[in-house]
């Protein structure tokens, strides 16, 4: 990644800013504010683009994660001002920011993602088909025409390389 020159950061822009932006919406429950934190995050990307590692993760979850930041930031700001309350014969329509995380939870679910894209593509079927889908070892090796004995070594060695990339991204320790 060339966050640094001007050509690489308008490609990381128009390839990430969609997706950084529904997210920050999601996160601040205010357009304007969501559009400030797009621009904060690219902004600190640029700034720390020399500490980009892209064998720790894709630019994408690099870039989210700076996104969890910036809107935590944003976040803490907001709970310092006071409330406005809002004109109770108004039609307009007060949006409640979600009660849980949606930021961590987006986030960890690019990390996860990030990690299964590391493993080998039959580690990933067994993983995703039995640990996500909740399908059983017999279910398949019989649909995949592999012994159970070889779908239960994958899951195996599918779970140790997941936990391994997830400890290289920091997400578990």
């Amino acid at each position: 990644m060339t966050l640094d020159s001007e050509a690489g950061l308008r490609a990381a822009y128009n390839a990430h800013a969609g997706e950084l932006f529904s997210v920050a919406l999601r996160g601040l429950a205010d357009r304007g504010s969501a559009e400030d934190a797009v621009q904060e995050t690219f902004l600190r990307a640029w700034r720390a683009a020399d500490r980009f590692d892209p064998s720790i993760g894709s630019e994408r979850t690099w870039l989210f994660a700076i996104l969890r930041s910036v809107v935590i930031d944003a976040r803490r700001r907001q709970a310092v001002r006071a409330p406005v309350t809002p004109d109770p014969d108004s039609a307009a329509v007060v949006a409640v920011p979600s009660t849980r995380d949606d930021i961590d939870e987006a986030i960890l679910g690019w990390q996860a993602e990030e990690a299964l894209r590391r493993l080998s593509p039959e580690h990933r079927a067994v993983l995703v088909e039995i640990r996500l889908r909740g399908r059983t070892v017999a279910e398949v090796a019989a649909e995949t025409g592999v012994p159970a004995g070889t779908v239960k070594s994958r899951m195996h060695y599918a779970l140790r390389a997941f936990r391994l990339a997830l400890e290289e991204q920091g997400v578990i320790t």
